[in-house]
């Protein structure tokens, strides 16, 4: 097999590993505790470079995802102080009125992030 073909399967064993030892099983385990099997383990260290690669941009990223989804109530702030400054009675329905519909997508955008639940770091998801 060559070094560069990735196989989405093991990426996903990749994705949902716990990289801690578990001495019980000797095993690693996945994210939810459950150890691997000898299957898995034997999959996982056999993985290849361009493998913990595509795994590692995932991951990196799942937390880029994160930061923009924890500082999404600071960034709606700073998108509607200058449609605030424009008002006499500051309301969000207002401010509504002043933007361009790219604008309203943008803040639809940013409301998404501040009520949707965070997601679990799955493969192939970000």
């Amino acid at each position: 097999m060559p070094e560069t073909e990735i196989r989405p399967a093991v990426v996903a064993l990749l994705c949902d590993s716990d990289f801690t030892f578990r001495r019980d099983t000797n095993t690693w385990s996945h994210i939810d505790g459950r150890p691997f099997t000898k299957e898995e383990q034997a999959t996982a260290l056999n993985a290849t470079r361009a493998e913990f690669e595509d795994f590692a941009a995932q991951h990196t990223r799942f937390m880029e995802y994160l930061r923009t989804k924890e500082q999404a109530p600071e960034a709606l702030q700073q998108f509607l102080a200058p449609f605030m400054d424009q008002l006499s009675t500051k309301t969000l329905g207002n401010a509504v009125e002043l933007m361009t519909e790219a604008e309203r997508a943008q803040l639809d955008q940013l409301l998404g992030r501040m009520i949707e639940p965070p997601r679990r770091f799955t493969a192939y998801t970000f």
